[in-house]
């Protein structure tokens, strides 16, 4: 116990000078005076307060005629992938901002992706999905992906998750290209999905109103759960993997626990929430409309009021919060926009992770690592720590195992000892002397009937002085054993196989 708690002591008083000397920035927060409330400050308000390299970051690109947009983000956050409803792609560095590519693939576009990087990303159009690179080229056509209407990553395993019009839920690997898995829902289409950070499970809504978990090696949901009454719109889970949010048809938002499968406190919101996602810090937005919420504290606890509230021009599509900073990307039908969200992000990011200034040469190494650091389908479970459990059997199975393997090693014992027993004693068999006489023995007796024959033709001998012959050798051989057998009497038996040989020779 004292050496534990020693450890305790030095693990508390390395973390605390991590913090202090590695992550120097803190993050950020929202404070209001005396009667004033958070949601109540408008964009134009914090853009005022902020320094100018923040209030930068506040973008606002109208594209009133190929919304509505899907939006998503690389890992670090640097570079979105826009993908409108009429088909039109684009890429970009938005903080700079800068402009990669721009694509009319005149086919409608319901989601967006990016893979492993921002070199290449996924769309699902209208009959299939398909894979861009950085350049707006196409570069593969997913045709095992049949009328997609969501499509989700999985960095670390390096799959690519699909599911649409037919309610089947594909893994596809990027590193290879080859189907893992295909998994028929049975519950219809499907238009949301999100996976869990922590293990790579794919949560699934359906319009019966319930949320479905599925890994690539289960042909069946390893989590079914009722959340409401009506279609599901919208999920998100918060980046630790412990809260699940749902939002219905039923106008309710709603907080689980993913480890009790219990629901902890429900929202209500003015209309049916069309998405929702959870910041690195915990905050929750929720969008429907015109409109944007961002709570705070809202999972562990049940809060009375919003964060904050914004309220766009265009009705909203798609709401995701940018790693390591305070921004929250929106894609709507007018276009493409952010807001400022302070304390939304983490303050400090680990450049073995995610790195925002990643250059040419780091990038490729990243890319090199994270397919040697590959984590093999097999590995995505429900429990995360199944891969170094061991499933340990009840008492009453270990006991009838063990009598089973103790009768198994006792009939091996008995068979072997019978096997043993019909054999003759081999003892001395394998003497030198032995093996040189029984090899002039056999030299004799395959040339006697060679020299019987010869002796015959010549005339010399009949069969019968030959038998007679053969009889009187035999006598003389028995009566040379007799003799050394009664000389052996008197010597212990231990050294008979030694005084045999040279009583050969004498007698």
């Amino acid at each position: 116990m004292k050496y534990k708690e020693r450890l305790y002591t030095e693990a508390q008083f390395q973390a605390a000078k991590v913090d202090e000397w590695l992550l120097p920035a803190e993050g950020g927060e929202l404070i209001a005076e005396g009667m004033e409330r958070t949601y109540r400050f408008k964009q134009s308000d914090i853009k005022d307060a902020v320094e100018e390299g923040v209030a930068r970051k506040i973008i606002d690109l109208s594209l009133p005629d190929l919304g509505p947009y899907s939006v998503d983000l690389t890992r670090s956050g640097r570079f979105a992938v826009l993908a409108g409803r009429k088909g039109h792609l684009a890429l970009l560095d938005w903080q700079r901002p800068r402009l990669f590519c721009e694509v009319q693939v005149r086919e409608t576009c319901r989601d967006v992706t990016f893979l492993h990087n921002e070199q290449f990303f996924a769309v699902a159009q209208k009959k299939y999905g398909y894979i861009y690179d950085k350049r707006g080229a196409e570069v593969h056509c997913l045709k095992e992906t049949a009328e997609p209407y969501r499509l989700d990553f999985l960095p670390h395993h390096f799959l690519l998750t699909s599911v649409g019009a037919a309610g089947v839920l594909t893994y596809q690997d990027t590193s290879h290209g080859g189907i893992v898995a295909q998994h028929r829902t049975r519950l219809g289409s499907c238009d949301v999905m999100r996976h869990n950070p922590r293990n790579a499970v794919a949560c699934l809504g359906h319009g019966n109103g319930t949320v479905t978990m599925w890994t690539p090696n289960m042909g069946q949901p390893v989590v079914k759960m009722l959340c409401h009454r009506g279609p599901l719109r919208a999920l998100a889970v918060d980046p630790s993997g412990s809260y699940l949010v749902t939002a219905g048809l039923d106008s309710q938002v709603k907080v689980w626990d993913v480890r009790t499968y219990k629901e902890l406190h429900s929202y209500f919101s003015a209309a049916p929430a069309d998405s929702l996602d959870i910041s690195q810090r915990g905050l929750l937005a929720v969008g429907w409309g015109k409109r944007v919420q961002v709570w705070k504290d809202a999972l562990a606890g049940k809060q009375n009021s919003p964060y904050m509230n914004h309220a766009m021009d265009s009705n909203l599509s798609q709401a995701r919060f940018v790693p390591y900073e305070d921004v929250l990307a929106l894609g709507h039908s007018g276009g493409f926009s952010t807001m400022l969200v302070p304390g939304a992000g983490e303050a400090n990011f680990d450049s073995w992770v995610a790195d925002p200034f990643q250059g040419t040469k780091a990038r490729r190494e990243a890319e090199v690592r994270g397919l040697l650091d590959k984590l093999p389908p097999e590995m995505i479970t429900l429990e995360e720590d199944d891969v170094a459990r061991v499933i340990k059997a009840p008492v009453d199975v270990q006991k009838e195992r063990a009598a089973a393997a103790k009768e198994a090693r006792q009939e091996m014992v008995d068979k072997q000892r019978k096997k043993n027993e019909k054999k003759a004693p081999m003892k001395g068999k394998n003497r030198p002397t032995k093996r040189h006489r029984k090899k002039q023995e056999n030299v004799v007796r395959d040339r006697l009937g060679e020299v019987r024959e010869k002796m015959k033709a010549e005339g010399k001998v009949t069969s019968s002085h030959l038998d007679k012959a053969q009889r009187e050798a035999e006598e003389k051989r028995k009566e040379k054993r007799s003799k050394i057998d009664s000389m052996l009497s008197t010597v212990p038996k231990a050294l008979h196989g030694m005084y045999r040989s040279a009583l050969q020779k004498m007698v």
